[in-house]
């Protein structure tokens, strides 16, 4: 069986972020569609984008950094964004409900996005890199974790760019709860987190 692992992206090397976000829409978003307010595609250039992502993982730096590279067998092959919510500036500048849901809420860190390198996916990567948030959560100091996914109608799939918020199935796995349902695919999840032990 692969071995799976997973590292803080300021604890990873330029190359392997690289790697994992050289892969379908990830190109260009490069994890920033919750970041600018506005219509990402409008408001800002490819360049920015790209200059963004270096500077948010911060990696070879003590951080804070905004997400998880997973590895298999020591390659780098996926990623998952998590954050203080607070650093989503794009999730409270829209009107959608989902996206306010207990704004005074203390210590809410969000789980906005996944990525996974073609050859890698269809292995469970994606549930491996949800529980990573879990584990990562803890040693941080989250309070809660939340994320946004999105559950397929019976019998129908998704392409991967789709389902790069997460299906709800993963988010079940690794212990979430579903706390809202706001639209008719749409899912608002938590996961409460215990206090680290002293």
């Amino acid at each position: 069986m692969p071995e799976f692992s997973w590292r803080p992206a300021n604890e990873a090397a330029p190359e392997d972020v690289e790697a994992v976000f050289d892969t379908g829409g990830a190109r260009k978003c490069r994890c920033q569609a919750y970041k600018v307010p506005g219509w990402i595609w409008r408001d800002t250039t490819q360049e920015q984008r790209d200059a963004a992502l270096v500077e948010q993982t911060a990696c070879g730096t003590a951080g804070p950094t905004s997400g998880l590279v997973g590895y298999v067998d020591g390659e780098a092959a996926g990623w998952v964004a998590v954050e203080p919510r607070e650093n989503y500036p794009r999730l409270w500048s829209r009107k959608q409900p989902w996206m306010r849901m207990d704004p005074e809420l203390p210590g809410v860190w969000s789980v906005t996005c996944f990525v996974v390198r073609k050859g890698f996916r269809q292995a469970g990567l994606m549930y491996e890199l949800a529980a990573a948030t879990v584990e990562y959560g803890q040693q941080v100091g989250a309070k809660v974790l939340e994320g946004y996914p999105t559950e397929p109608a019976p019998g129908k799939t998704v392409i991967w760019d789709e389902a790069s918020v997460g299906l709800l199935q993963v988010f079940l796995e690794a212990g979430f709860e579903v706390h809202a349902s706001p639209t008719l695919r749409r899912r608002v999840v938590r996961r409460q987190l215990a206090e680290p032990s002293r």
